[in-house]
């Protein structure tokens, strides 16, 4: 039997990897779009990054800067009003680097809500010190 969440209740994609977390949630607005009435692809770009810091900014305990976007995908179409829910997990730490991959979900038809992923993303963070300089991603 299937029941239906609560109408207050923010979904949760079933197929989501079980070490993702979610980092972030938010609504594009219509200053965030394009000609076409579709989010800015560089919106989402800059929202990924926001989220994707999360994680490597508390696994280093201090200020990371993005060294490097590995992948990013673009799998549909986001449009105002959507809910973004933006989900990372670490997949590699080196001496000074941390990769995340993030999904980004899109929330639909708010009287009907569907799931749809979005977009996905690998991007390597540098764990730095005060001076910008590269620091050991893992405190000691």
């Amino acid at each position: 039997m299937t029941v239906a969440p609560p109408p207050n209740t923010l979904l949760t994609p079933s197929d989501l990897h079980p070490e993702m977390e979610l980092v972030m949630r938010v609504m594009p607005m219509p200053k965030d779009a394009n000609g076409n009435g579709d989010i800015f692809g560089g919106w989402i770009m800059s929202q990924v990054d926001l989220a994707a810091c999360v994680l490597p900014a508390r696994v280093s305990r201090g200020r990371v800067t993005t060294v490097a976007v590995n992948e990013f995908v673009f799998r549909n179409a986001v449009s105002v009003g959507d809910l973004l829910s933006f989900y990372a997990r670490v997949e590699k730490i080196g001496n000074t680097s941390i990769t995340v991959h993030v999904e980004v979900w899109a929330e639909r038809r708010p009287a009907d809500p569907i799931l749809v992923k979005v977009t996905e993303a690998h991007v390597t963070y540098v764990a730095i010190d005060r001076d910008g300089k590269p620091r050991p991603a893992r405190p000691v």
